[in-house]
């Protein structure tokens, strides 16, 4: 719910600039300003005018009595009140994004605070609404930036997020109708097939094409229209994968998935993801989901990562932790979120913890041996920056699992060299992970998929209980790198995957004891290195097409395979 406070209700006192530098932009911003907005409603009258910071002659009608000269400026340079640069927020004639900024698609992002709902609770006016409300109505860490930095100061700003990784609109527009009328009584439903071929042209162990695809049912309800129970709803996402990925066989490579779409759920019809209910409580201010869920669903994820082959939906490293369900394999859990001011959130969860390859079909619950419980928790910043409010998304997370693993050097270890290994002992296992991106430009809309953002991430796992200790990334996703495409996405990344010391050391003692390390691992494992891009097509309503390069620096972490290089296509296809 956006609140409007007037400005400066907080009292901040701004002062960006106290030169004559800063007075000469505040001047040049007053005068361009209602020329901008005219013609930005002009090209695109679904646009909300943008309030005039300073009309012309009203500097002498400031009230400028007891003001200082800075304070004066820092008003005029006012980020939230000057609104976005028309040229910024441009939406093209030939953009597939409706006036609500939102593909339409009806899938809910992946975000980290703002989700567009399949089905909100309740009747909204607007386009889209912040999913929560924030208990307070001040602002956290976004208080101590400068006026002309911070854009969301007095209100809410409800540029949606959405996944970029599916094409705008359906592929059968004729349903729209049933759509429709679905979703008014509650329902809303998305089949989805997405199909990824990749294929090894240099390096590796073999040359060759691997393609593996996944069909996916997702259907929601929205209890409080079908039923008038408020503020509850039910999810539930069913899905089929099939095919044979390329990282194994010709690659070598066993910890890092080169494909999104993989063989974690088995070669099963119809592998139940998701079947949970969730309720808002509190006025909007706090939200509970529990049942069968994956903790990469809503923890250390977002749509800029799942844009990407390798990282989606979570980090590897996260996704080799038994105790992290990764998508799809789903688990019983619950989580609790809320939004403490209007730039921050919070979320907590508590999970069964189950080895990885119990239940492939997830059906069978009794099957499932509980090992432990899952506790993560993270914390979210999300600013606007300058008058394009350009969004970041800077997040914290830590998780304890208290299954008790065995030490990675004694994994396999003969009889023979346990005394050499010295003293082993078990443990629970630690997760920590900072995952940043912030917007750069701003081009084509008001969402947050509009423009272009740099990204980072670090993630880091207890040694002694896990096979990847530590991970790093870095990269880019851009929109609208060619400018008649607005929607079309460039992607790079790099990462960086470290095998666990204690894990190495085992091997070490193996290696040069003359046993053998396994069938996949042709020497002690110290670390890999994959460079991923792509470029996202957005061909047609319903059609997302991906062509894709990977490049892979030893893999398999030993430099035994120097390293591989492949290119691929990606396919999304939306009913």
């Amino acid at each position: 719910m956006t609140r409007h406070i007037p400005p400066h209700a907080n009292g901040r006192g701004r002062a960006p600039f106290s030169s004559g530098w800063g007075w000469l932009l505040a001047v040049s911003a007053t005068a361009l300003a209602p020329a901008q907005q005219a013609h930005a409603q002009a090209v695109d009258p679904s646009m909300k005018p943008v309030p005039s910071i300073m009309a012309p002659g009203a500097v002498s009608a400031m009230p400028s009595i007891g003001m200082t000269q800075e304070e004066q400026i820092s008003m005029r340079l006012d980020a939230e009140r000057l609104g976005p640069q028309p040229q910024a927020i441009r939406r093209p004639p030939n953009t597939p994004i409706p006036p609500s900024g939102v593909p339409v698609y009806p899938s809910a992002g992946l975000a980290t605070m703002s989700v567009a709902p399949v089905s909100s609770p309740g009747a909204r006016k607007a386009f889209h609404q912040i999913e929560l409300d924030a208990l307070t109505h001040h602002e956290g860490p976004s208080g101590l930036l400068p006026a002309w930095i911070d854009a969301q100061h007095d209100t809410d700003l409800e540029d949606p997020y959405y996944v970029p990784t599916a094409g705008s609109g359906h592929l059968v527009p004729l349903l729209n109708p049933l759509r429709k009328r679905l979703l008014d009584h509650g329902v809303s439903f998305a089949f989805t097939y997405k199909g990824e071929a990749m294929g090894v042209i240099d390096g590796g162990v073999q040359r060759g094409m691997s393609y593996v695809h996944e069909l996916t049912a997702q259907v929601n309800f929205d209890l409080d229209k079908m039923a008038g129970i408020r503020g509850w709803s039910v999810h539930t996402l069913v899905m089929e994968r099939a095919g044979r990925a390329v990282s194994h066989d010709r690659v070598g490579e066993y910890y890092v998935n080169l494909q999104e779409v993989y063989g974690l759920s088995g070669n099963v019809v119809a592998h139940l993801v998701d079947f949970y209910a969730e309720k808002k409580l509190l006025n909007n201010h706090l939200d509970i989901s529990f049942g069968r869920m994956a903790l990469t669903h809503v923890f250390a994820t977002s749509p800029l990562l799942c844009s990407f082959m390798v990282t989606c939906s979570a980090p590897v490293a996260l996704k080799l932790d038994p105790g992290f369900s990764v998508y799809p394999k789903a688990t019983w859990g619950s989580r609790l979120r809320l939004r403490p001011t209007r730039d921050t959130a919070i979320q907590f969860g508590a999970y069964s913890v189950n080895a990885l390859s119990d239940n492939p079909s997830g059906w069978a619950w009794g099957s499932e041996k509980a090992t432990g419980l899952m506790l993560p928790v993270e914390f979210t910043w999300q600013p606007f920056l300058t008058r394009n409010r350009m969004p970041g998304h800077y997040v914290l997370g830590y998780a304890h699992d208290t299954t008790r693993y065995p030490d990675e050097i004694g994994i396999g270890l003969p009889a023979a060299l346990r005394t050499a290994a010295g003293h082993q002992r078990s443990a629970p296992m630690d997760m920590f992970w900072f995952e940043g991106d912030q917007m750069v430009y701003r081009r084509g809309g008001r969402n947050q998929m509009a423009g272009g953002y740099l990204m980072a991430g670090y993630i880091h796992n207890t040694p002694h209980v896990t096979s990847i200790s530590d991970e790093a990334y870095g990269g880019l996703s851009f929109a609208g790198v060619i400018p008649s495409r607005v929607t079309d996405r460039l992607g790079i990344m790099y990462s960086w995957y470290h095998v666990s010391h204690r894990k190495e050391a085992g091997q070490i003692l193996r290696y040069e004891a003359g046993y053998s390390l396994g069938a996949s691992v042709r020497a002690p494992q110290t670390d890999s290195h994959i460079i991923e891009a792509y470029y996202a097509i957005d061909a047609m309503p319903g059609i997302l097409v991906q062509p894709e390069f990977e490049y892979m620096i030893r893999p398999g972490e030993t430099k035994h395979i120097p390293n591989a290089a492949l290119v691929g296509l990606k396919v999304i296809a939306n009913l």
